[in-house]
C-alpha cells in the first residue's frame, strides 16, 4: 500500500530548476496574431516575465530579425529585464541558433519553459528540439499564439505528443510559489497576481481591502 507523504511531486516547477525563454514577441508576429487578443497575450507575458524576475528565474530573450523585417520586442520585456541581452536570430528554430544554444548551456537547467509567437514555428521548433536531446519542455500555451486556431491548436498537440507539458500563465506564477507560507515571495506573487490575473487579481485586492484578508491565511 502506498504511503502518502507531504513533499511535492517532482514534475511541479521550481524557481531554481529550469529556464525561462521568451521567443519572438515582436510587432510583425503580432500583427498577424489571431488565436488570442494581443492585450490578454501581452498581459500574459507580463505575468510570467515579472514572475520569473521575481522568483529569480534565468530568463533567454531571443527575437528573429529584429531590424529587417520582424520590428522590436514589446516594450514590457526591455522594462522587466532592463540590460539584459536580447539574442537575435535569422534561424526560424531558436534552437538552431549558436549563441542563444551557448546561453542555454550556460545556464544549465534540466528543464526549459518556452512562449513566443508563433506556437507552430518558433515555439515547435525549439521545443521538438530541446526535447530529442534530453531536456523537459514545458509550454504556456496562453503567452502563444498563432495565425489560426487550428495552427495553435495542432502545434500544441504535435508538442504533447513528444512529451512537453503544457500549462498556463497564471499556473506558472502559482507554481513557483506553491505555498503561501513562502512570505519573502508572498507579496511578489499576489502583486503580479492583482495587476495581472484577471477576475482572480481582482478578487485578491478585494478582500485584502474590505477584509485585510490574505491567502492561506498569512
Amino acid at each position: 500500500m502506498n504511503k502518502a507523504t507531504a513533499v511535492a511531486g517532482p514534475s511541479l516547477l521550481s524557481p531554481t530548476d529550469h529556464a525561462l525563454v521568451l521567443i519572438d514577441f515582436q510587432s510583425q508576429m503580432a500583427f498577424a496574431t489571431h488565436t488570442i487578443d494581443i492585450s490578454a497575450l501581452r498581459n500574459n507575458v507580463s505575468l510570467i516575465a515579472k514572475g520569473a524576475a521575481g522568483f529569480q528565474v534565468p530568463v533567454v530573450l531571443t527575437t528573429v530579425a529584429e531590424k529587417s523585417f520582424s520590428g522590436p520586442m514589446f516594450p514590457e520585456l526591455p522594462a522587466i529585464f532592463p540590460g539584459q541581452a536580447v539574442f537575435d536570430r535569422t534561424s526560424m528554430n531558436t534552437w538552431e541558433d549558436q549563441p542563444v544554444i551557448d546561453e542555454i548551456n550556460r545556464i544549465g537547467k534540466p528543464r526549459l519553459v518556452l512562449a513566443g509567437l508563433w506556437t507552430s514555428v518558433c515555439i515547435v521548433g525549439p521545443a521538438l528540439s530541446a526535447l530529442a536531446q534530453g531536456f523537459e519542455v514545458y509550454v504556456i500555451t496562453d503567452a502563444c499564439g498563432d495565425v489560426s486556431v487550428e495552427a495553435h491548436e495542432r502545434a500544441v498537440t504535435r508538442m504533447v505528443q513528444a512529451g512537453a507539458v503544457p500549462i498556463t500563465s497564471v499556473q506558472y506564477l502559482l507554481e513557483l510559489q506553491r505555498d503561501w507560507a513562502r512570505g519573502e515571495t508572498y507579496g511578489l506573487t499576489t502583486g503580479i497576481a492583482r495587476d495581472h490575473a484577471g477576475g482572480y487579481g481582482i478578487g485578491i485586492q478585494y478582500a485584502k481591502t474590505l477584509f485585510g484578508a490574505q491567502e492561506g491565511g498569512h
